[in-house]
């Protein structure tokens, strides 16, 4: 059923979430369950060392969950603008809708809300995902959204980053992504190196290793953002524009990065200055050796050595006596 010739107003939305999909929570939930493991033990820790493994667990998790979750986020450059648009192609009936864009390092996500959200006899709420990873095309997906007779405003945002589009909007994002996201799994690496090398325990080199992955996330952050250096092709309904910033997933990408820098630093320093109170902080105190090597020693009974030492002979019989 068409309502004109090509337009298809009823069609199978193949819609993904502009921040969150299946994949960040298959990651969140994973180490959600590593840290449910880690409460579990938390009893067995006695005295001070309990708070100092629980903050250094929980800071591991979150700035290994962090590295991996904003691999599949949408939002590390976001913009919306309400705007008074045609719908369908051939259709001179206009609608006031709210359009946004969401730029992650997979693809983009162009999302399309009617305000109010009921018009022309249908209901305006779409958000459709366009990828650009390697194992995708996102020329062909442009081209299934045309077949499948996705609204105009989708397709007019979605065609500027074709790479046919004059824009060369798709190459500029998708260079950056890809660099940021290979940067992001070197980060990845990095913090999995620090956490051996805390548990071994070379606590300063776990330190260095965590200013090297801070350093990793900055270098993603830089890689994307070297696409605003490039003159931007408008996206413009009429006389509204539609303006893009850095999302979400930037800004705690960022946070997360300072975070570990200033925890290596922190490491680094008490390294070289207060060597005491780092082993205190990672409970590797020397009074735990020496109480270790208290509950060794052992109390004998000292007659009990001297029958071992000495043991008594038996007594011989005189057969004269006999």
């Amino acid at each position: 059923m068409t309502l004109f010739d090509g337009v298809y107003p009823f069609y199978l939305q193949q819609r993904k979430v502009s921040v969150f999909d299946i994949s960040t929570i298959i990651v969140i939930v994973v180490f959600l369950t590593f840290a449910f493991s880690f409460l579990l033990i938390i009893p067995g820790i006695r005295g001070q060392a309990r708070l100092y493994w629980t903050l250094r667990v929980l800071f591991s998790l979150i700035v290994g969950v962090v590295i991996i979750t904003v691999q599949f986020t949408g939002d590390w450059e976001t913009g919306w603008v309400r705007a008074n648009t045609s719908y369908k192609s051939f259709s001179p009936a206009l609608v006031s809708v709210d359009i946004g864009l969401h730029l992650g390092l997979a693809g983009v996500n162009i999302s399309l809300r009617g305000n109010p959200v009921d018009q022309v006899n249908e209901t305006i709420n779409y958000n459709e995902h366009f990828a650009w990873s390697f194992d995708a095309d996102y020329d062909q997906s442009y081209s299934q959204g045309l077949e499948r007779g996705l609204p105009s405003p989708i397709l007019y945002v979605a065609e500027k980053f074709t790479t046919r589009s004059p824009c060369s909007m798709q190459r500029q994002y998708r260079i950056s992504s890809h660099y940021a996201s290979a940067t992001l799994w070197v980060a990845f690496c990095t913090w999995l190196i620090s956490n051996m090398l805390f548990s071994m325990p070379v606590l300063v080199y776990g330190g260095y290793m965590l200013l090297v992955t801070g350093a990793f996330m900055i270098f993603s952050l830089l890689s994307f953002s070297t696409v605003r250096n490039f003159p931007m092709c408008l996206i413009q309904f009429g006389t509204a524009t539609l303006h893009t910033g850095y999302g979400g997933s930037f800004w705690l990408t960022l946070a997360t990065g300072l975070l570990c820098f200033v925890a290596g630093i922190s490491v680094v320093t008490l390294h070289y200055c207060n060597l005491d109170l780092l082993k205190t902080l990672f409970d590797l105190r020397e009074d735990k050796a020496e109480e270790c090597q208290e509950m060794a020693e052992a109390h004998v009974n000292p007659h009990f050595v001297n029958r071992r030492l000495f043991p008594s002979q038996p007594s011989k019989l005189n057969p004269n006596i006999i």
